[in-house]
C-alpha cells in the first residue's frame, strides 16, 4: 500500500516560505490506478517526486509497503527506489548512446542483475510493440516510441510504483493514445500501484480514481 498523511512542502521565498502543499493525504492499494490533474503550477510533480522519494516533505509521511523511504540512509534509499519505484517523465529520460534494449536495462543494471532481466526486458519490449526496435538507439525513435521503452524501462524490475508525470505531454494524439492504453493494459497484469500526473482530462478520464490538485490541497474528483 502506498500511503501518504498530511503531506506539506515549502520552499524559501523572498518574500517568505512558498507553501506548494497543504496536508495532502493519499491511501492507494496494490492494484489501484489514479490521475491527478491540476493548473500549471499547482505542485503535482513535487507530489510526484515526493511519493517518489526524490524529494523530501517539509512535513508529513509517506510510506510504501510499510516502509518510510525518507527515513533511509541515501544509498539505501536509491536502492530501495530502484527495486519499488519505477519513473516515467514527461521527457523520456533515455541514454542516447544506448540501444533500446541496454535503456530497459539501466534499472537491472544498477542493481547488478542485468542478465536475470534479459528476457523480461525482452518481453516488455514485446509487448510495447518494439521488438524489432532493440537495437536501435534513441535518436532513431519517434516520440511515441521512446515513451514506450521509458514505460518499459520502469517495469523493468516489476515496481510496487509506478509513477508518470506527464507521460503523454510532448506526444501527438495518437501516441499519447498508444501510450495511454500501454499505460493502462500494462498496470492492470501486476499488482502495482499506478499514479499518473496529467494536463489531460482524456487520460485523466480513463483512471478509476481521479484527484485534483488546487491550491496545494488534494481532493477527490
Amino acid at each position: 500500500m502506498l500511503k501518504a498523511d498530511k503531506l506539506s512542502k515549502e520552499y524559501p521565498a523572498p518574500s517568505g516560505r512558498l507553501r506548494i502543499l497543504s496536508d495532502v493525504s493519499l491511501s492507494l492499494a496494490r492494484g489501484d490506478a489514479a490521475a491527478i490533474m491540476g493548473p500549471s503550477g499547482s505542485g503535482k510533480s513535487t507530489l510526484l517526486y515526493i511519493l517518489g522519494a526524490l524529494e523530501t516533505p517539509t512535513a508529513g509521511t509517506v510510506t510504501l509497503d510499510g516502509r518510510d523511504p525518507h527515513l533511509l540512509p541515501e544509498k539505501d534509499a536509491a536502492a530501495f527506489r530502484n527495486s519499488q519505484i519505477g519513473f516515467v517523465f514527461q521527457d523520456h529520460c533515455l541514454l542516447p548512446q544506448c540501444s533500446v534494449l541496454e535503456n530497459v536495462l539501466v534499472p537491472a543494471l544498477v542493481a547488478n542483475s542485468g542478465d536475470d532481466f534479459v528476457a523480461r526486458a525482452r518481453s516488455l519490449l514485446d509487448r510495447v510493440g518494439l521488438s524489432g526496435r532493440i537495437h536501435h538507439r534513441p535518436g532513431e525513435l519517434s516520440g511515441g516510441e521512446k515513451q514506450r521503452v521509458a514505460l518499459a524501462r520502469a517495469l523493468v524490475r516489476q515496481p510496487l510504483l509506478l509513477l508518470c508525470d506527464e507521460p503523454t505531454g510532448n506526444l501527438d494524439r495518437q501516441s499519447a493514445e498508444v501510450v495511454s492504453s500501454l499505460l493502462l493494459d500494462l498496470d492492470r497484469d501486476r499488482a502495482t500501484i499506478l499514479v499518473v500526473v496529467t494536463h489531460s482530462a482524456e487520460l485523466a478520464g480513463r483512471f478509476p480514481q481521479r484527484f485534483e490538485l488546487r491550491d496545494g490541497r488534494l481532493e477527490r474528483r
